[in-house]
C-alpha cells in the first residue's frame, strides 16, 4: 500500500467557483436572524390565531414573519422585530 503525501508535496487543486469567499460568509451572517430572535419569533407565532401587523402587513406564522424580516435592511429588520415583539405582549 502506497502512503499518501502529506504536507506541501500534496497537490490539491481548488475550484475558485466552488470556494466561498470570507466576505460572502459575513454578509450572509449579517443578513440572518440571530438565534434568540428566531426562538422568540417561534414562541410568538406558535398557535397564533390573531395576526401581528407590521408595516401594514399581517403575519400569522413564523415562516411569513421571518421571510419578511430577511428582506429588510438590518436597521429596518430590528425595528420590525421590536414591533412584532411589542405586539405579542
Amino acid at each position: 500500500m502506497k502512503a499518501l503525501p502529506i504536507g506541501p508535496e500534496m497537490d490539491i487543486e481548488t475550484d475558485p467557483e466552488t470556494e466561498t469567499a470570507p466576505e460572502a460568509e459575513t454578509v450572509e451572517a449579517e443578513s440572518a436572524l440571530t438565534r434568540p430572535q428566531r426562538r422568540l419569533l417561534r414562541r410568538i407565532y406558535n398557535g397564533r390565531t390573531v395576526p401581528i401587523v407590521v408595516d401594514g402587513q399581517p403575519f400569522l406564522t413564523f415562516r411569513e414573519a421571518s421571510r419578511y424580516l430577511l428582506t429588510l435592511s438590518p436597521e429596518a429588520r430590528d425595528a420590525a422585530y421590536l414591533e412584532m415583539r411589542g405586539q405579542a405582549k
